[in-house]
């Protein structure tokens, strides 16, 4: 009997925005699937790079949909970015925080003295992500560090998923900062191997599974990391982009919802002209990639095409791909 995709794997490591809720509202699928993964016994992590919010906080909203989670856990860039400051300045050195209250409870409990502008000279400045971000925080971070302080940035996504539609992320304001500074900061989070690391340790995990939504950050970063990754197509990347990546961020496996984490995963077939899956099809005829049959919206046309596409000996942009495959 085929295992179930989740049963090769010690823990489960999963995104939140785009995975488990979307602003403020749960995904659909999202909460039972990982209640009875919960259940189960396997352990699950929840890696974030928001680092705006304490991890009380994000694990309140969780329990909020029905969950039981605790603060541990929440792996927030916040704390990998904590562990990045250590490494750079002394412990009770000045930090200048641009970020939210996670943010500054993370350096504060870190061992870290808070200043409030770059007049109190700060050794260090750790920028994350927060709707009150303004012009003048982003002008204090950058005179601090033309000052010599150390830059440490949480995450560089530029995009972050909301009810209402796609919002500018914490990537933006990082590079307002650069445009300023003329240097780039370390980063912590996602697609950066630091915040994988820090989630294996806190759960003594050495086969873990990572889902995600997004290719540039979530399934980059997995596979940098090690880790077998999934992209979920409920949040940021959908199948345009997932047909075009590059090697390095093609995910191991890729689902509709998660609900396909509790079912054998299958994989495509090579077939004469291409490969096909349960009754999909899809062929590359010259330079055509042409769906043969199943339906063209359905996940397992899209995992033959990824293999159609993936395998060709031409790069996706001298293909022809139907395109009610990505549309």
């Amino acid at each position: 009997m085929a295992k179930n995709l989740i049963d090769s794997y010690d823990a489960l490591f999963a995104d939140l925005d785009g995975v488990v809720y979307e602003g403020g509202k749960a995904i659909a699928h999202a909460i039972e699937t990982l209640g009875t993964i919960g259940g189960s016994g396997l352990p699950i992590g929840y890696v974030t790079n928001n680092s705006s919010r304490k991890p009380q906080t994000i694990a309140d909203q969780i329990a909020g949909y029905g969950l039981t989670v605790t603060a541990d856990q929440v792996v927030s860039s916040g704390q990998t970015g904590v562990e990045l400051l250590k490494t750079l300045v002394p412990a009770g050195s000045k930090v200048l925080v641009v970020g939210g209250e996670g943010l500054r409870t993370y350096t504060q409990e870190g061992g870290f003295q808070l200043v409030e502008d770059s007049s109190a000279k700060p050794d260090a400045v750790i920028q994350g992500f927060s709707p009150d971000v303004s012009w003048k925080h982003l002008a204090e971070a950058a005179y601090s560090i033309q000052n010599g302080a150390k830059w440490v940035a949480t995450n560089q996504d530029w995009t972050i998923p909301q009810e209402r539609g796609i919002a500018p992320g914490n990537g933006t304001l990082v590079s307002a900062v650069h445009t300023a500074v003329g240097q780039l900061p370390l980063v912590a989070g996602k697609p950066e191997v630091a915040i994988f690391e820090t989630a294996k340790k806190r759960f003594n995990a050495t086969s873990p599974l990572f889902v995600g939504d997004r290719i540039d950050t979530d399934i980059l970063g997995a596979n940098r990391a090690g880790m077998d990754s999934v992209l979920v197509l409920t949040g940021i990347s959908q199948p345009k982009e997932l047909l075009a990546t590059k090697e390095d961020s093609h995910p191991t496996f890729v689902i509709a919802d998660l609900r396909e984490l509790l079912i054998p995963y299958v994989e495509p077939k090579k077939t004469k002209f291409g490969y096909s899956l349960r009754n999909a099809e899809v062929e590359l005829l010259g330079n055509k990639v042409r769906v043969v049959s199943g339906e063209p919206k359905s996940v397992d046309v899209l995992r033959c095409a990824c293999a159609v596409i993936w395998n060709a000996d031409v790069p996706i942009h001298a293909l022809d791909v139907e395109p009610a495959i990505y549309e």
